[in-house]
């Protein structure tokens, strides 16, 4: 799963796009632009009352989720801090219910995402 955190905003951590660098790439992403980052971070917020739920951040919540999708899944995911190293492995250790897993899907189904993943431009690069 390439960047299971879409690009930092399910840490929580980003709360705008005045968050990140000037020289930032998520900068020009389209779901970090005025009209997609605050529907979102609706979205993060969702994630982040589960996993207050759960005891964990919403990144180890989110990692999880993506592990208990599939056997042979791995998360690829970045990051400059130890910390948050420690912290994203964590999520390996983490088991979602059944019903969790629900939870999840029923909250934030496939797709619901506001804006494409990429720019128009490089979307023509990507595989669906």
């Amino acid at each position: 799963a390439y960047s299971p955190l879409g690009r930092g905003v399910l840490s929580g951590r980003i709360k705008s796009v005045t968050d990140l660098d000037p020289t930032d790439y998520r900068r020009m992403a389209p779901r970090f632009q005025a009209e997609n980052l605050p529907k979102n971070l609706e979205l993060v917020g969702k994630i982040q009352a589960l996993a207050a739920k759960k005891g964990c951040e919403a990144s180890q919540l989110a990692l999880a989720w993506v592990l208990a999708q599939d056997g042979s899944m791995v998360a690829l995911m970045g990051t400059k801090r130890r910390r948050y190293l420690e912290e994203n492995a964590a999520s390996i250790e983490m088991k979602l219910s059944a019903d969790e897993l629900e939870q999840i899907e029923k909250l934030l189904p496939r797709g619901v995402a506001a804006g494409p993943r990429y720019p128009e431009m490089a979307m023509r690069f990507v595989e669906s």
